[in-house]
């Protein structure tokens, strides 16, 4: 009786399990999620070794007032992945004196920009050289030269054109920026080195940071200062915005160029006036220099400037000398330099810094780069302090000595030794009473001269600018499809996977039980 009821199974399958469609596609299935899932893996970790076949180079000559600095970059080839990728590889300095003191002799400046070129020469592979372009970008120094003399700015620019037609890059021209396009660019090569445009997810895409904040720039040269920021709320003054649109985000950046509020000149028209104001008109005591310095300067030095040329005396006589002492009295140079600002030309006015300019409510954190970073690393400081800490460095470095500086620089040089004093004291004025930081907000300044090997300037955001590596169409700079989309679809596989995989022990323990019970049954019935 037992065998004729157990047995009936087994015999109707002859001692085997019948074909399982499901089973067979159940394994297919997750085999072919595996493979789907190690596929996207490998394309996301081998995807810019994929698609890179090499590098690309950029040549920017940053063309100031006091110097020309040559910056070579480079950034992966493949065109969707040229932006959040830019490196700087190469810095010279050329020596000499900016073009523009180049004005009475403009085919002279060859020379010294011709040993920084054959520097970069070495650092770009040849067969590249016909495809990396060149920009020459001439600021404040130029500005001025040409609105003193139109015909020999342009001399100097042909000159540059000229020299660079001998050379076997892709020379792309000079031209000489305007102060709201350096301020611009200024931000954007900040921002940019920091993060704030791009940041690589966990998918190693490029994508903008989630909640990120910009940065304002301070730029200060040698013949003009720049402040760029966005404000707190959009202003209405269209002559101080700029409408940028990087990487699929659109920003309305307040930017001035103060022109003759640079180091040098606004030095040069403190020398000026107080020559106009001593009785002695051929000796001039600064209290801005230090004590027991002395130096002899023409008449050319301190009028031949388009910044000081109105308060040129009527017997100017360029070759005439004057002599300067250094009296060394931080107290006495802080009050020289408050003139240099025309503060009641704003009225009583928030929203204005000096000389009646409009300027919005100063926010969130600041990048003080070029002069400034130089001023404050000259007073031992550097990143971020306070504006206590400031005043008193800068208060000790003022009461020295000039036969004890060698000992306290990092690095001595008697043009800019003897200015340091100045240029921390028109630092002050500049950005407290003139951009209106206080106690408060000045620790928000991060005094810093580049970001990992990139110097912070203005010439990195002229090079992505004119290299159109600016895409405005997308917030994403490379990836094969939304990361959002990538995530859910491994997600998605990963779970089938798993679920693919319990359904298929399951079922092979089934199985294994079924074909256990038969060969039971099946000796049960023999017997």
């Amino acid at each position: 009786m037992f065998t004729a009821l157990t047995r009936q199974p087994c015999e109707q399958t002859g001692f085997r399990i019948p074909y399982k469609m499901p089973t067979i596609v159940t394994f297919v299935f997750l085999l072919l999620s595996i493979a789907v899932i190690v596929t996207i893996t490998l394309v996301q970790v081998n995807q810019k070794e994929v698609l890179s076949p090499g590098l690309m180079y950029g040549i920017v000559l940053d063309a100031g007032s006091t110097r020309t600095t040559v910056y070579v970059y480079q950034w992966p080839a493949e065109k969707e992945n040229d932006t959040g990728v830019v490196n700087q590889t190469f810095k010279c300095n050329v020596k000499g004196r900016g073009i523009s003191s180049y004005g009475s002799n403009p085919q002279e400046l060859a020379k010294p920009i011709d040993d920084c070129m054959d520097k970069v020469k070495e650092k770009i592979p040849f067969h590249l050289y016909r495809s990396t372009p060149v920009y020459l970008g001439a600021t404040a120094g130029m500005r001025l030269l040409r609105l003193q003399n139109e015909t020999r700015a342009n001399e100097v620019l042909e000159s540059v054109q000229n020299y660079f037609t001998s050379q076997p890059f892709e020379f792309r021209g000079a031209q000489i920026i305007t102060g709201q396009e350096e301020g611009v660019y200024g931000w954007i090569t900040a921002n940019y080195l920091m993060g704030n445009f791009l940041e690589k997810n966990i998918w190693t895409a490029w994508v903008h940071p989630h909640g990120a904040e910009t940065t304002g720039a301070l730029d200060l040269g040698g013949a003009s200062t720049q402040i760029s920021f966005i404000p707190e709320e959009t202003t209405k003054n269209s002559n101080y915005t700029r409408q940028v649109e990087l990487y699929g985000y659109k920003y309305s950046v307040y930017t001035h160029s103060f022109q003759c509020y640079g180091k040098d000149e606004a030095e040069k028209k403190l020398l000026a006036s107080m020559l106009q104001s001593s009785n002695e008109k051929s000796r001039i005591k600064n209290p801005c220099y230090p004590r027991n310095y002395e130096t002899v300067l023409t008449m050319e030095y301190l009028y031949g400037s388009f910044c000081t040329e109105f308060i040129r005396p009527e017997n100017y006589n360029p070759s005439q000398t004057v002599n300067v002492i250094g009296t060394g009295d931080p107290a006495l140079c802080r009050e020289s330099v408050s003139v240099l600002f025309n503060f009641t030309a704003c009225q009583g006015r928030e929203d204005c810094s000096f000389n009646g300019i409009f300027q919005p409510k100063v926010k969130g954190k600041f990048v003080a780069f070029s002069g400034f970073y130089y001023t404050v690393n000259a007073l031992n400081l550097t990143g971020q302090f306070s504006l206590a800490d400031f005043n008193s460095s800068m208060w000790s470095f003022c009461a020295q000595n000039w036969d004890q500086l060698p000992f306290i620089l990092p690095k001595f040089d008697e043009t800019y030794a003897r200015s340091y004093c100045f240029s921390a004291n028109y630092i002050y004025y500049l950005l407290v009473h003139g951009y209106k930081f206080n106690a408060e907000t000045w620790p928000q300044i991060h005094f810093q001269k580049e970001v990992g090997n990139s110097s912070i300037a203005w010439s990195l955001g002229y090079m992505l600018s004119l290299t159109n590596m600016i895409p405005p169409e997308s917030d994403q700079v490379w990836f094969p499809m939304n990361p959002s989309l990538f995530a859910g679809l491994l997600l998605f596989f990963t779970a089938m996977a798993l679920l693919c995989l319990i359904f298929l022990v399951y079922s092979c323990v089934v199985t294994r039980m079924r074909k256990n019970s038969c060969h039971v049954e099946h000796v049960f019935a023999a017997e």
